[in-house]
């Protein structure tokens, strides 16, 4: 996509012009796709952050077995965005939207009545697509009006798209706290409540979204494919990216085993879930600010990297002392403290670079591109992990090998190109890409 100077400059944030991105100054189409962030994440964590626990105890699959479902949930979202972006961008936002959420609809009421092995898998993989539908059209939609709104003199696009991010927090952090009211009666009931969410998603969507989005050019899916391949220097923010998705992931494999042992049952993980979304809610938007005035983006994401890696070093170094009870779950929480503040760095600056890297008329592609490389990470990540925190290995061991993965993903993003320092924004040639 074309940026201009003050977009692509060398620190995030260099615009003049408002220092925040106050709601009610965005496009109605920009606060509808903010809000849809906040109702997707309310129904999808009412029910994720319990589903380690009822796969191992309810459907009784191994650990290994466990790790591998949740990355394969992850790969089905994650991996296939990049077809709802290319899907998205040939056909514009509104079908896409649509079909993800009836598919949402029927993954969620699926997996509240599975109980064999094939038929939880499959419920899974369809909650998983239904997100590769709608949420590269939604993302891809959201960074192309956050551009928009930069060269408009709103201010720094990755504002916007902080102000996403602190959305989707506030989704996740009602969800988890709804899903654990509603795990007093069982889990089908969680599955049943989400699912419920997105009928209302669903209907809100049919009658508010758009039929034609203006300014968005629909373009051939063919060609596609290499465009992304070529690029090496996106390729290297997917796989940086992807690094950050595995530490995420974590919440829902390695941190609820931990709560479990410290605990002695998963009551506090709701707490948890609740600390890291309160945490985006109230400092996403100064953390953006700050980070904007005072780091590059490079810089910015290799600070977040380092904070997720000792988030797990806390974690790794307390294991071998074996607390319990309320001092035992401290190590927990500091990891989801230093996970979250490595995200507020990571995510918003993640997704404000796409646009500079996308051909015109792929942003939805690329949008989805970051999420599919990320997703074969977490689902390659996501086994090994199982199969680590269920082989017996000192305690230490697999919390600080997932601390190396952030280190090494920072130790290897090269250095970008900006404005500030001369050099010119990406072109199709720069970029590693190429006009279809």
């Amino acid at each position: 996509m074309t940026s201009t100077p003050a977009a692509a400059g060398g620190r995030a944030g260099q615009v003049p012009g408002r220092r925040t991105a106050p709601f009610a100054t965005l496009s109605p189409l920009l606060r509808l796709l903010i809000l849809t962030q906040f109702a997707f994440n309310i129904g999808f964590f009412a029910v994720l952050p319990f589903l380690a626990e009822h796969l191992g105890q309810s459907v009784g699959m191994a650990g290994w077995l466990v790790g591998f479902v949740l990355g394969l949930r992850t790969f089905s979202q994650q991996g296939l965005f990049v077809v709802g972006g290319a899907l998205a961008d040939r056909y514009g936002i509104r079908p896409v939207v649509l079909a993800g959420c009836v598919l949402r609809i029927a993954g969620f009421a699926w997996l509240g009545f599975a109980e064999r092995t094939w038929a939880v898998v499959s419920a899974v993989l369809l909650i998983g697509f239904a997100a590769a539908l709608f949420s590269p059209a939604v993302e891809s939609e959201v960074a192309r009006q956050a551009v928009g709104w930069e060269e408009e003199g709103g201010g720094d696009r990755t504002r916007v798209l902080a102000l996403f991010t602190v959305a989707g927090q506030a989704g996740a952090f009602v969800g988890p706290l709804l899903g654990a009211l509603l795990l007093a009666v069982d889990f089908r009931t969680a599955c049943l409540a989400g699912a419920g969410v997105f009928v209302l998603v669903l209907a809100g969507h049919a009658w508010l979204l758009p039929q034609r989005v203006p300014g968005r050019a629909q373009v051939r899916m063919k060609g596609g494919a290499r465009l992304v391949l070529r690029n090496r220097r996106f390729l290297a923010l997917c796989c940086a990216y992807g690094a950050y998705l595995l530490a995420y992931n974590q919440l829902y494999l390695a941190l609820p085993a931990e709560v479990e042992r410290a605990a002695g049952s998963q009551a506090p993980l709701a707490w948890l879930f609740a600390l890291s979304s309160l945490l985006v809610v109230t400092a996403q938007l100064p953390v953006t600010r700050w980070a904007g005035e005072r780091l590059a983006r490079r810089r910015s994401m290799v600070t977040g990297l380092v904070l997720i890696a000792v988030g797990f070093a806390v974690v790794g170094l307390a294991r071998p002392a074996g607390w319990t009870g309320t001092g035992g779950l401290l190590p927990a929480a500091g990891f989801v403290v230093l996970l979250t503040l490595g995200q507020m760095l990571v995510a918003p600056v993640a997704r404000a670079w796409v646009p500079d890297l996308a051909e015109d008329g792929r942003l939805g592609l690329y949008t989805g591109a970051l999420s599919s490389v990320s997703g074969l990470i977490v689902l390659a990540g996501s086994s090994a992990t199982g199969l680590l925190l269920d082989t017996g290995l000192p305690v230490a061991v697999p919390w600080l090998v997932l601390a190396a993965v952030p280190l090494v993903a920072a130790a290897t993003l090269p250095r970008w190109p900006h404005r500030g320092a001369g050099a010119t924004a990406p072109t199709p040639s720069t970029a590693g890409s190429g006009r279809s």
